[in-house]
C-alpha cells in the first residue's frame, strides 16, 4: 500500500513538472527592453536582468567577412583580432591587466556579415570597463609590433586547418553554392592573402567599415537604466561616420548544374564529405518551421541522418545537416565522414536518406516529436545574458522581427504535415547538389563521378576553388 503511494506520489511529481515545462515553454517572452539611437546613428538596446551582479555588453559592426576582397581575405578578421591590441588611452597591456584583475572576460571576432566586441563583468565594474570596450571601437591605433604578431599567428593557424579536412571542408562548399558573392569568402584568409595584408589595410579597412551608422549594441544584465544610458551615451556619441558607401554586392545566383569536387589528401584513411546547395536569408518567415524539420533530418542525435549512418549500418560516427542562414541568403549542407573503404555506400545512404523526406514527407508522429524537442530547446537558449544579448543584436542585422521570441511556440504548434511538405519542397534543395569530398582522390573519384564531372584540388594548394 505505501509503496502504491508512493508511486502516485511520484506521478503526481512528474505530471506536475510536465506541466510546468509546459507552461514555460508556451509562456515564454522576450524580456522587457528599452531603445534608443545616439545621433550618429549607433542603436542601442538594454535589457535589465537583476537574477545575478552581471552584465553583458555586445556591440556589432557590419565591418564582417564579406567586406573582404579575394586577394586580401583575411582581412576583417585581422582588423577585429586587432581592436584588442591598443587604443589611445590603453595599451595592450592595459587592456589585458585591467580586464583580467576584474574577471572581466572579452572577445573580439569577425563573422560573415559584422565584426562583433563582446564582454561579460561585474556589475559594479562597469565605469572601469564600458570605458576600455568603447575605446577598442571607437579608438583603436592598430600598432604595426602587435599586428605583425597576429598575422604570424593568422598563418600559422591557416597552416594548421588545412591539417583538418573538417577544418576546412566548408570553404570549398561554399565558394562553390555562393559564387561571386562575397559569402564565398574564406573568413581565416589563405597563407597568400593573410601575407598581402599590410598594417595600413586595416587602418584603411577599420576607417571604411568601421562606423556607428548600421552598427547595434546590446547591453543585458544587472544596472540603472538611466545612469547606463548618460555612461553609453557619453562614451559612444564621439563616434563618426565616414562618407564611404557600403560596397554593392551581387545577389546569389540559382545552381544550374551539380558540382563535385574532390580534395586530395593523400595520407587520408577517411573520406570527409560535405553536400548541400542554397539554403535561406535568416529572416525567411518559414524559417521555425525549416529548423523544425531539418531537426527530423539532421539536426539531432536521434535524426534520420544519425539513425541511417551511424547507429543502424555503423559507417560513422556522426552525420548531420544544418541550414546557415544569413542577411542576403545562406547554405544548406549535410555532413558526415567515414572510414576509405566504406565511401560509396555511406554517400548513397546519405543521398537515399535524404531523398526519402522528399518522397514521403513527414509523418504527424514525427513531427510532433521534432515540435516537442525544438520547444524544449528553445528557452534555454535565450536563458543568459549572453544569449538575450545576441538576439537582439541578430535581430538587427538579420531583420528579424521582434516578436520571433513571443510568437515561437505558436508558430511551431501551427505547422502541421501539409505545411511540412511544402516547406521541404520550397526549401531543401533536390536538384543540382554540390559535393565535396576531402580524402584520397584516386578512390574518391571513380566513385563520384556518376553525380556530374569532378573537379579535383590538392588539399595543400593555397587555393581553394
Amino acid at each position: 500500500m505505501k509503496s502504491h503511494t508512493k508511486k502516485c506520489y511520484l506521478y503526481l511529481a512528474i505530471l506536475i513538472i510536465g506541466s510546468q515545462l509546459l507552461h514555460a515553454q508556451s509562456n515564454f517572452k522576450l524580456p522587457a527592453y528599452e531603445s534608443f539611437r545616439l545621433d550618429n546613428g549607433l542603436e542601442i538596446f538594454m535589457v535589465v536582468q537583476k537574477e545575478v551582479p552581471l552584465v553583458h555588453f555586445r556591440a556589432v559592426v557590419p565591418a564582417g567577412t564579406r567586406r573582404d576582397t579575394k586577394d586580401k581575405a583575411g582581412l576583417a578578421g585581422l582588423t577585429a583580432d586587432a581592436l584588442s591590441t591598443g587604443t589611445q588611452s590603453f595599451d595592450k597591456t592595459t587592456i589585458e591587466s585591467q580586464l583580467d584583475f576584474l574577471g572581466a572576460s572579452y572577445n573580439t571576432s569577425a563573422g560573415s556579415e559584422a565584426a562583433v566586441i563582446s564582454s561579460s563583468f561585474v556589475n559594479k565594474d562597469a565605469s572601469v570597463v564600458l570605458p576600455i570596450l568603447t575605446e577598442m571601437i571607437v579608438k583603436p591605433i592598430f600598432d604595426l609590433q602587435e599586428f605583425e604578431k597576429l598575422q604570424e599567428r593568422a598563418i600559422a593557424g591557416v597552416d594548421q586547418m588545412r591539417e583538418s579536412p573538417r577544418g576546412v571542408i566548408g570553404n570549398y562548399f561554399n565558394q562553390m553554392v555562393y559564387g561571386d558573392h562575397p559569402y564565398a569568402n574564406i573568413p581565416s584568409g589563405t597563407k597568400k592573402s593573410l601575407q598581402q595584408i599590410g598594417i595600413q589595410d586595416l587602418k584603411n579597412f577599420y576607417a571604411q567599415n568601421y562606423q556607428p551608422q548600421g552598427s547595434v549594441l546590446a547591453i543585458v544584465g544587472d544596472f540603472d537604466p538611466l545612469v547606463m544610458k548618460i555612461q553609453l551615451s557619453d562614451l559612444l556619441s564621439s563616434w563618426k561616420n565616414n562618407t564611404i558607401l557600403a560596397p554593392t554586392t551581387p545577389e546569389i545566383k540559382a545552381l544550374n548544374k551539380a558540382s563535385v569536387v574532390v580534395v586530395n589528401k593523400e595520407d587520408a584513411r577517411e573520406t570527409t564529405m560535405l553536400v548541400g546547395g542554397i539554403g535561406v536569408p535568416r529572416n525567411v518567415s518559414d524559417y521555425i518551421g525549416i529548423q523544425v524539420i531539418n531537426t527530423i533530418l539532421g539536426g539531432r542525435f536521434t535524426s534520420w541522418l544519425n539513425d541511417e549512418l551511424r547507429v543502424n549500418s555503423g559507417l560513422t560516427y556522426g552525420a548531420r545537416s544544418s541550414f546557415s542562414a544569413l542577411k542576403d541568403g545562406g547554405s544548406f549542407s549535410m555532413s558526415t565522414f567515414t572510414a576509405n573503404e566504406t565511401t560509396e555506400q555511406t554517400i548513397d545512404l546519405l543521398l537515399k536518406t535524404y531523398q526519402k523526406i522528399h518522397d514521403f514527407g513527414i509523418d504527424t508522429k514525427t513531427l510532433e516529436s521534432a515540435k516537442n524537442y525544438v520547444k524544449g530547446q528553445f528557452p534555454p537558449d535565450y536563458e543568459t545574458n549572453a544569449a538575450i544579448a545576441r538576439f537582439f543584436t541578430d535581430a538587427t542585422v538579420y531583420e528579424i522581427p521582434m516578436d520571433y521570441i513571443d510568437k515561437f511556440t505558436e508558430t511551431v504548434n501551427s505547422l502541421d504535415s501539409k505545411k511540412a511538405k511544402q516547406i521541404i519542397e520550397d526549401y531543401f534543395p533536390k536538384d543540382n547538389l554540390q559535393m565535396v569530398f576531402i580524402g584520397k582522390a584516386s578512390e574518391i573519384k571513380p566513385i563520384v563521378t556518376k553525380f556530374g564531372p569532378v573537379k579535383v584540388l590538392e588539399i595543400t594548394e593555397d587555393t581553394y576553388y
